[in-house]
């Protein structure tokens, strides 16, 4: 005789959360509160070592030739570090189901920080590009903070339906994309657009959006961006693409990041030149602690060290993909998968250009390369992925013999 009685309240942490009943063998679902993902923060910290090694490593010769700090730069990742760190332990411990009450002010802050940027002598120029502005000493970069907005945005707008046609839904989150994403174009962040543009699509499909919608958008991009290369792409951005695949063609121009990336990457071999012993930082490999922190990596740690953080990377994205499948809710499903993509690709992205699979393009490696604002937004990011993966589903089979 089989006797199929309710769920006992302490297989539960929680005893006001959602039960239900047991049929036979059939399992229900049940929504349980858990600890945080520990894979997930054991991969952050790992990266965020990994990064402070680096950029130590990559920064110190060149602080001591002009006589400061040989830790200067390492100095201030670590207070960037706290700050992120703060933040992500608040979005860990707070609901992200309240985030969606959060948009319209991060939306008209980020959005007046860009115009900022833009259009007022407040906006740094850095190498020829005016992303950053200066506050009390740090740089920050309103277009990072752009991608968890993006991801706010687009979860709001598609939790109940993946539809595009929606008054409300152009007011409230795709006309608020349009500028940000239009505000960092003019500075000029290519890299970024693409970026966000990548995580809109990603987070339409995970809603339910229509494949044959998307594709018809792609043939539009497509189109749009053969046209753009003739008429409004700048001539430096299509001076990389000609460059990309063959920057022996322009060794002292161009073709000089892509090419002393690369002999980085040979000289590492399989298990590197050793910490610290990277030639190519001293004054060949410009932005070694940043946009190619990869390439330094790779001569000092090898191959082996390659594999290291691309398995790191991997990881994180499938805890994260595993997170967004156990989530009870679509919204919570949705920031998942949109914050997943956006560090993940770009971690390709940062990647791949240090290894000439892409053009080059100026986005820094999540967690590893130096710079405050990205470390802080990451570090933001993942507080909302912890704190989404507490709640998840559970399948539960219980059956009683007497």
């Amino acid at each position: 005789m089989s006797y199929q009685g309710p769920v006992p309240d302490r297989m539960y942490k929680d005893r006001n959360i959602r039960n239900g009943s047991i049929y036979g063998n059939q399992p229900i679902h049940s929504i349980i509160i858990s600890a945080p993902d520990k894979t997930l923060l054991i991969v952050v910290a790992f990266l965020v070592i990994i990064g402070f090694l680096a950029i130590f490593s990559a920064t110190a010769p060149k602080c001591l030739d002009e006589g400061g700090n040989p830790a200067q730069f390492l100095f201030k990742q670590l207070v960037c570090f706290v700050v992120g760190f703060i933040a992500m332990k608040f979005f860990m411990n707070y609901d992200y189901k309240k985030l969606a009450n959060w948009n319209v002010f991060v939306m008209l802050a980020i959005v007046a920080s860009l115009f900022l940027v833009d259009f007022t002598p407040l906006g740094v120029v850095v190498n020829g590009a005016k992303r950053w502005i200066n506050i009390a000493g740090f740089q920050l970069q309103p277009s990072e903070f752009a991608k968890p907005a993006v991801v706010m945005l687009l979860a709001s707008a598609f939790k109940n339906d993946a539809s595009l046609f929606s008054q409300d839904k152009w007011t409230k989150a795709f006309i608020p994309i349009i500028v940000m994403a239009g505000l960092i174009f003019i500075q000029p962040n290519l890299s970024m657009v693409i970026l966000l543009g990548a995580t809109t699509i990603v987070m339409y499909l995970t809603a339910g959006g229509s494949m044959k919608l998307f594709l018809a958008f792609l043939g539009t991009v497509i189109t749009t961006v053969v046209v753009a290369a003739a008429t409004i792409i700048k001539p430096y951005q299509l001076q990389r693409l000609k460059t990309w695949r063959h920057p022996e063609l322009d060794p002292l121009g161009a073709g000089y990041n892509i090419i002393q990336s690369l002999i980085a990457f040979a000289s590492g071999g399989l298990s590197g030149v050793g910490y610290g012993a990277s030639i190519q930082k001293l004054a060949y490999l410009p932005e070694c602690h940043t946009d190619f922190i990869f390439a330094v990596i790779a001569e000092e740690l090898g191959l082996a060290g390659c594999i290291l953080i691309i398995g790191l990377f991997f990881t994180f994205i499938h805890r994260g993909l595993l997170i967004a499948a156990r989530c009870p809710d679509i919204y919570g499903k949705l920031l998942a998968v949109g914050i997943t993509f956006s560090i993940g690709f770009q971690a390709f992205m940062n990647m791949s250009v240090a290894s000439s699979f892409l053009p080059t393009t100026g986005v820094p490696l999540p967690f590893i390369s130096y710079g405050g604002s990205s470390l802080i937004v990451s570090l933001i990011m993942v507080g909302i992925l912890l704190n989404i993966s507490k709640k998840r589903i559970k399948k539960i089979r219980s059956q009683v013999n007497v």
